[in-house]
């Protein structure tokens, strides 16, 4: 009874997120309380040579984050996952191959505005991992008057390098004008995350 099977972990998807890639899985079904989880990679590489995660071992949670373990962005990996309980294991299972640099799923910026005397500055920060702060992120930056219909763009600044602040001169402008950025990345075509929340601010206001 020593050597009785554990339920394997189910649905073991390797998904992007948020600039993120992150192993993900349930628990087997009746699996008992108690039980823990290791994981593994592989990338094709090096097939067959499975590559232990130390801040994944006899984990109790259902995710792995494997951005910053990943040997080579631009070469497909997958993951596997045991469950584990004292001396009982469970058969590995492994995820789908997927490959950082065509797979990777981005999240908006988080705009940050200050409004001086005659422009508006942007900066945009991303949540990156430091492991892939060196890959070419953009960004592309609308402005438009509040309540515009259909938010009919004043201004579209496209492909601006992620750590390059906008200046907007903002002399001919006047009311509530709001910001939104979209995070993007060039693969084999451009990738655009979604816009961010429009941030509003009221430019030139006289009174």
């Amino acid at each position: 009874p020593g050597q009785a099977k554990l339920p394997a972990p189910q649905n073991v998807t390797l998904l992007s997120k948020d600039f993120d890639m992150i192993l993900t899985w349930a628990p087997g079904e009746g699996s008992p309380a108690g039980v823990t989880y290791t994981v593994r990679y592989e990338s094709q590489e090096r097939l067959n040579k499975w590559m232990k995660v130390p801040h994944c071992k006899n984990i109790s949670r259902t995710s792995c984050n494997l951005t910053c373990e990943l040997p080579n962005y631009f070469v497909k990996a997958r993951g596997r996952v045991k469950a584990v309980l004292g001396h009982c294991q469970s058969p590995w299972v492994e995820s789908q191959f997927k490959e950082y640099h065509l797979d990777v799923e981005l999240a908006p910026p988080v705009l940050n505005v200050r409004v001086e005397e005659d422009s508006v500055q942007v900066n945009a920060s991303f949540p990156l991992a430091s492991c892939v702060q060196s890959l070419l992120w953009m960004y592309d930056l609308d402005l438009w008057e509040a309540g515009s219909e259909d938010k009919v763009k004043q201004k579209k600044y496209e492909r601006i390098s992620r750590k390059r602040a906008v200046t907007i001169n903002t002399t001919a402008l006047q009311g509530n004008y709001c910001l939104s950025a979209r995070a993007s990345y060039q693969s084999i075509d451009f990738k655009y995350s979604k816009f961010s929340q429009p941030l509003c601010v009221l430019l030139n206001h006289k009174g």
